[in-house]
């Protein structure tokens, strides 16, 4: 196979990781972007900003994708001069910065699919990049574009001759002096394509290598850059055009041109072998073979595809299965050595289980942090002056729930701009700020999370719920339900308030999405509001969808599992005081407080003898404690979560089922879920017989 090929086959292989990478980028370009527009003097922020952007170009380049390459130029090219303090950050210029990082992502995206190139966005970008040169006082000039490379072989974007200056007719000679950087190859630049577009521009000639900055052999860090060189060029360029060739690894390099005719002859450097014309960033890139000495090794990462991760997950759930089919058969065999043996596989197992989900965790600040740019543009196209605020950032998530709550959380935050916050007139009409704050907030709480979005907007209005709840026959006209009933009707299919239809409302296909989506999560939602002063939204969720420590209880010969986490205590024979209702719901004393407990076999009708003894699991949600009666404690039990079949799926007070050693099936119980059941009081006939379809 041809050196070609194998470039080939490299571009094929690692273009899905640039993808990834470059997508990585352009979020943190947005979020550093919008960091800036409350600290535009920041230099750090500036600095950061035109790294990324440094990055997304170097990366491109080796895959010569030029039209990433030439458009990020342009972008850098204004960073730089924010960088310089030549231009101040505005507003305007800030929405064209973010204007241009959503030009660089579709750039990215079309990475592997060139047909999403169209004419259209061509044009559009080429709109864009004459408004960064008007912006950054350039004249307008072609945009620059590579040559020399054959389409998809791996190059450096070097090669672009936008900073070519009119060519002098005579023919000057020039001795270039070039050292790159360490982290050249890195940032994915090619050292060899500035030499091959020079090799264009003029005639090199005396050309040696330093090879003194080339470290011994089993020193060498093949992803670290060791070249330095110098040459003689002659050409009729001048010398803008010279440096030019190096414009875009101009922050990688120590670079030095002096015109030979005012020059002293160059000093001798040390003989090195003639320069290899192999595609060297490429090579570097594929060299993934252990490094003894490396720098930074304890905080290297390993990119790993999801799907991967997942499967290794569901052999997880298979293996804490059959380990506890294990523990049970040891068990009846009443074999010391045996159970020991098994115990200590036990124990491997929970430590895998702990570290393997551990790898799934991401902190949620991450997803929060995506709206400020929605929390900037939406305000401004409705008038408004809103600031975001995140509280808890750093609470970690399982990775698939963060990925499901985005779009449902996307709808609350568009939510609570159009309908929850005023006008700057409006606030202050009220006796508020002018500026209204939208907060999203994140915690852990009984064994799982607790996500908040909170405004401080005029609330929700109570009477226009109403009369619009009337109007579509959901209450009863001229009843009034609780006002915690009256806020849950926003999550009705097809509900709204809104006068008008716009691109943000009006349609009433939000808030039911909303709730279904984060219900399919086995989680919870729910509501308050103080008219004038604002609403909140809480959100509970369980932090991950594959395997909790659970406490198995039985009811007869039904097997049931509480979340361990939730578990507050247990206790004996303690006899309630009054008689069961029909739903099972009765009241014992704890400690000098009145408990709600609930009947497990009375609320879910199971078909068994009561026993003589029962016992009471306390259980919290939230703020709220309850109690449960079961017949026998089980213990402790690993719980590989497995979802309802569709027959399940609208019991109420459960979340998903799990496997037993023995092969029985055991539901696991939804413990803010249960939770209203146990609370629930009467409540209006329209909105109970609505409700009745869901319950059991």
């Amino acid at each position: 196979m041809s050196q070609d090929d194998l470039d080939d086959d490299f571009i094929a292989q690692a273009l899905p990781a640039f993808v990834s990478e470059a997508q990585e980028q352009t979020e943190q370009l947005e979020q550093l972007l919008l960091q800036l527009e409350d600290a535009p003097d920041d230099r750090e922020l500036l600095d950061a900003l035109f790294r990324c952007a440094h990055t997304v170009k170097g990366s491109a380049g080796i895959f010569g994708l030029d039209a990433v390459v030439a458009f990020t130029h342009h972008v850098e090219t204004l960073l730089d001069r924010l960088r310089e303090g030549a231009l101040a950050l505005t507003p305007a210029l800030s929405t064209l910065l973010l204007t241009c990082n959503d030009q660089i992502r579709l750039l990215v995206a079309s990475a592997g699919n060139p047909a999403l190139d169209g004419a259209a966005q061509r044009a559009a970008r080429e709109e864009i990049v004459r408004q960064l040169k008007s912006a950054g006082g350039q004249a307008d000039a072609p945009v620059a574009k590579g040559k020399g490379a054959a389409k998809g072989k791996p190059r450096s974007a070097a090669k672009a001759k936008g900073n070519a200056a009119p060519v002098p007719t005579a023919r000057q000679r020039w001795l270039v002096d070039v050292r790159f950087g360490p982290d050249t190859f890195r940032n994915g630049m090619d050292p060899m394509s500035v030499l091959n577009y020079l090799r264009g521009v003029g005639e090199i000639s005396d050309l040696v290598c330093d090879s003194t900055v080339v470290p011994a052999l089993e020193a060498i860090d093949p992803e670290t850059c060791h070249f330095a060189l110098r040459f003689a060029l002659l050409t009729a360029a001048g010398s803008e055009a010279v440096e030019g060739a190096f414009s875009f690894v101009r922050e990688d390099c120590e670079l030095q041109i002096i015109e030979a005719a005012v020059a002293a002859a160059p000093a001798p450097l040390a003989s090195a072998p003639p320069v290899a014309t192999r595609q060297v960033a490429a090579q570097a890139a594929r060299a993934q073979g252990p490094r003894e000495g490396a720098v930074g090794d304890d905080n290297r990462f390993i990119r790993v595809p999801a799907d991967r991760l997942d499967e290794v997950i569901n052999l997880l759930g298979e293996l804490v299965i059959a380990g506890a089919g294990a523990s049970l058969l040891a068990r009846h065999s009443r074999q010391g050595a045996l159970i020991e043996a098994n115990d200590q596989v036990t124990r491997l197992i929970e430590e895998i289980r702990n570290g393997t989900l551990q790898l799934r965790m991401v902190p949620v600040g991450e997803t929060f942090a995506r709206f400020r740019r929605v929390v900037r543009d939406t305000a401004g196209e409705l008038g408004k002056d809103v600031v975001l605020e995140i509280v808890g950032g750093d609470t970690e998530l399982d990775k698939s729930v963060v990925e499901r709550i985005a779009d449902p959380l996307m709808h609350l935050v568009r939510n609570a701009l159009d309908h929850g916050l005023e006008t700057p007139a409006q606030r202050t009409a009220a006796g508020k700020p002018a500026q209204g704050r939208l907060t999203l907030s994140a915690c852990h709480e009984s064994g799982g999370i607790q996500i908040c979005i909170a405004d401080d907007g005029r609330g929700i209005q109570r009477d226009k719920v109403l009369q619009r709840a009337w109007e579509r026959g959901l209450v009863e006209r001229g009843v009034t339900p609780p006002d915690a009933e009256i806020l849950k009707l926003i999550f009705q299919p097809g509900f709204s308030t809104a006068e008008t239809v716009t691109n943000l409302s009006g349609r009433g296909v939000g808030m039911d999405v909303v709730r279904r989506n984060i219900e399919a999560l086995r989680g919870t939602v729910n509501i308050t509001s103080d008219p004038g002063r604002g609403s909140a939204i809480e959100i509970r969720l369980p932090l991950t969808l594959a395997i909790i420590d659970g406490f198995l209880v039985g009811v007869g010969p039904s097997r049931f599992i509480l979340p361990l986490e939730a578990v507050v205590e247990v206790i004996e024979n303690r006899p309630t005081q009054g008689a069961l209702d029909a739903r099972g719901r009765s009241v014992v004393q704890l400690r000098g407080q009145v408990l709600p407990v609930v009947s497990l076999r009375k609320l879910y009708a199971l078909d068994s003898p009561e026993p003589e003894r029962c016992s009471i699991v306390v259980l919290q949600a939230g703020t709220q404690r309850y109690g449960v009666m079961v017949d026998v404690l089980l213990g402790q039990h690993q719980t590989v979560i497995k979802p309802l079949g569709r027959m399940f799926r609208s019991l109420r007070g459960m979340s998903g089922s799990s496997i037993l050693g023995t092969g029985e099936v055991a539901l696991i119980f939804d413990v803010p879920a249960l939770a209203q059941l146990v609370s629930q009081g009467p409540r209006s006939p329209a909105v109970a017989s609505h409700a009745a379809a869901t319950s059991v």
